[in-house]
């Protein structure tokens, strides 16, 4: 059974002009246009590919690593906007929707948001929540390392860097990660006990790797 909005491992089934089709099993054959597919390749290889839905709502595959699946938090850029919510980069050609009723508040272009990835139940389309505390009852260790993946990728995403440390306001780590300071600051101590970041009196900085 495919997973939408996550990885699977796929077999070619054939190769096209425009690109691979795969095995979707139950949900048919799925295509992995041309700019995704690998050099070399051969009918019946399995290959690892992420499915979304294109601009057309049909099941497509990809090679590309989006920056949150279903069921993972994330920082997310607004790319744009129109009369039904706002559209995410996440990492895919296809921007992610938020819409309306799924923002505490109106959303612009060039800011970034915390939210969550999820599949709609009514029309199962992929789309970004902002209201995470819902999905956010885990425990404290899971909590811990979730949040510590979102933070990871948001200083992937902002030059290695964030303001605010282990001694920063809570409510400014609140209005910026929606989560407490003890949560903020475990998460710090985890990346750090990974040698992932190094931690400064103006805040947190990745480890630069050769």
């Amino acid at each position: 059974m495919i997973k939408l909005g996550d990885y699977n491992t796929l077999k070619i089934v054939k190769s096209v002009d425009f690109g691979l089709y795969l095995d979707g099993g139950e949900a048919g054959e799925i295509l992995l246009p041309s700019r995704y597919v690998p050099k070399k390749y051969s009918i019946g290889q399995e290959l690892e590919v992420f499915l979304y839905l294109d601009q057309e709502e049909r099941l497509v595959a990809t090679t590309e690593h989006p920056l949150a699946k279903v069921g993972e938090f994330a920082w997310l850029e607004c790319a744009w906007t129109n009369q039904y919510g706002a559209f995410l980069k996440w990492g895919l050609m296809k921007d992610l929707f938020c819409p309306f009723r799924e923002q505490k508040q109106r959303m612009q272009t060039g800011k970034s948001y915390y939210v969550y990835v999820m599949e709609d139940e009514e029309t199962h389309r992929l789309m970004a929540t902002a209201k995470v505390e819902r999905y956010q009852k885990l425990s404290g260790r899971q909590q811990t390392l979730d949040f510590a993946d979102v933070l990871l990728k948001y200083l992937n995403s902002h030059d290695g860097y964030c303001p605010l440390g282990d001694k920063s306001d809570a409510e400014d780590i609140m209005q910026q990660f929606l989560v407490s300071k003890k949560v903020y600051k475990r998460a710090i101590g985890d990346l750090y006990r990974r040698r992932l970041i190094t931690i400064h009196d103006d805040g947190i900085r990745l480890v630069v790797t050769d």
